[in-house]
């Protein structure tokens, strides 16, 4: 191999591991989805692993993908109605520990969808935390993946795009 494809090919190894780790902070097992083709709102969902020493926050996330990006859990009503809401103070992250966004949880909400998200695509999502800063992260779409619980009755609690 010549010295510059060398170079090349560290240069790219380093830029594909920086998305999933930065700053003590590390991404596990990233996936997104929509309802399908036509839906106007989509998700994301990951580990999030501090490797730190020191506490740390999910404050809030960006993507190109959305007229609006939301960090939303699930917050079961008086009568059994399962409601997203957004979540203002974000998402704490324990040193050393791991917060999981997961269907029917804590999760990144995707908004006025600008394209479909299609099988097999990546969305490209920026992360930002409070003591770690922006982490980018490259999410593959997975229309497939299933729930890992039953499926819930659920009614979002945002205004419609």
């Amino acid at each position: 191999m010549s010295f510059t494809k060398t170079i090349l090919a560290a240069a790219m190894a380093c830029t594909l591991a920086i998305p999933a780790f930065a700053d003590g902070i590390m991404i596990k097992d990233p996936y997104s989805r929509s309802a399908g083709p036509s839906a106007k709102t989509g998700a994301a969902f990951f580990g999030i692993m501090n490797k730190s020493d020191q506490d740390d926050r999910l404050i809030a996330a960006s993507s190109d993908i959305a007229k609006r990006v939301e960090l939303h859990t699930h917050i079961e009503t008086a009568d059994g109605v399962m409601q997203m809401r957004e979540v203002k103070d974000g998402f704490p992250v324990e040193a050393g520990g791991m917060h999981m966004l997961a269907r029917g949880g804590d999760h990144v909400m995707f908004m006025g969808l600008l394209r479909p998200m299609v099988q097999g695509e990546m969305v490209t999502v920026t992360l930002t935390f409070e003591k770690a800063g922006d982490v980018i992260v490259e999410i593959p779409v997975d229309l497939e993946r299933k729930p890992a619980k039953g499926g819930m009755m659920m009614k979002h609690d945002t205004p419609s795009e």
